[in-house]
């Protein structure tokens, strides 16, 4: 990537005052009471049976996908500035993206495991998001030398786990709540819930670059690029531990789009609160936002063109992995 585009991509600017980041943190955990609205407490038991699958997503997703990213951002150093090796860093410190459950769904895949997996890593992204974040990116820094281009990263623990608690750990156990209590208000708020979820990303990158549309499209090819190779290594990493260990076919469909599709919503909550990246401090960021918020509709695509792959091959597929 040439010098002038980097330049070009960390000078973007987003200024987001409090209303709309209250804004944005209201349709968060909308979003993710949207999701729980799935799981059941009978659902845990019925996994619980046949761990195997479980454990290959807490792995998959909270270790593989952080630490390979790390090698990623290694391996392109000269290609990607630190503030985008960082974006790639906090998405894969996310947990799986809020639309995961939905494109296993229309995947033929295993629905349980997909719901149990979001609620799992969700509530250990409480921990594991700031933990991976900031291991992985001081590890960077040092790795690639270029801890002397960047502010100091001090990754506020408390103020990190306090965001995720609120717009994510609270809004999980209240959709828990009423899918068993209120089972019919429920149903009603299922599908809407997952229709808001697609457009909630969209709106979100809407406005990201909406003031500075000019510095994104002379980036975007190289935004594109960069985005879909660290897709295909997220998705690659689920379908290959579900390949090698041997695990069911509608396992393996719900374990590749659990890792392949990233809460970057969350990640952009974070990289827009100014306690946790003090504008004052972390004044070009521009590249960290601009990959967090195309993963958040990247893969959105790339999940509907594997549903839609794996759909019309369906009874080829079922024939040959059964």
């Amino acid at each position: 990537m040439s010098p002038e585009v980097i330049a070009n991509l960390d000078a973007i600017k987003v200024n987001m005052n409090e209303a709309g980041m209250n804004t944005i943190n209201i349709v968060l955990a909308f979003v993710m009471f949207g999701v729980a609205l799935g799981i059941k407490p009978r659902t845990f038991v019925d996994i619980a049976k046949k761990p195997q699958s479980v454990l290959l997503g807490v792995l998959c997703q909270m270790i593989l996908l952080p630490a390979l990213t790390f090698l990623l951002t290694i391996t392109f150093k000269n290609w990607i500035s630190p503030m985008i090796a960082l974006g790639m860093i906090l998405v894969a410190a996310c947990p799986g993206g809020n639309i995961s459950n939905f494109i296993t769904s229309l995947s033929k895949g295993n629905t349980e495991l997909s719901v149990s997996l979001t609620a799992i890593n969700t509530a250990l992204c409480i921990f594991t998001t700031p933990l991976n974040f900031s291991f992985w990116g001081k590890m960077y820094l040092n790795f690639a030398e270029k801890r002397m281009m960047l502010p100091e990263l001090e990754i506020p623990f408390w103020e990190i786990f306090k965001t995720i608690v609120i717009l994510l750990g609270i809004p999980l156990v209240l959709g828990m709540l009423c899918t068993q209590y209120l089972p019919k208000v429920s149903m009603k708020l299922k599908k809407p819930m997952q229709y808001l979820s697609v457009a909630f990303f969209i709106a979100m990158v809407v406005l990201t670059f909406g003031n500075n549309i000019d510095a994104f499209m002379k980036c975007i090819k190289y935004i594109f690029l960069i985005v879909l190779v660290h897709n295909l290594l997220a998705l690659g990493i689920g379908f290959g531990m579900g390949t090698l260990f041997k695990v069911h076919y509608k396992d393996r469909r719900a374990l590749t789009i659990e890792t392949g599709i990233q809460n970057s919503g969350l990640g952009l909550v974070l990289l827009f609160n100014p306690a946790i990246f003090d504008p004052a401090i972390w004044s070009n960021n521009g590249g960290m936002v601009v990959i967090v918020a195309w993963w958040g509709v990247w893969h959105i695509v790339s999940g509907l063109a594997l549903a839609y792959s794996w759909k019309i091959n369906g009874r080829k597929v079922v024939k040959v992995e059964d």
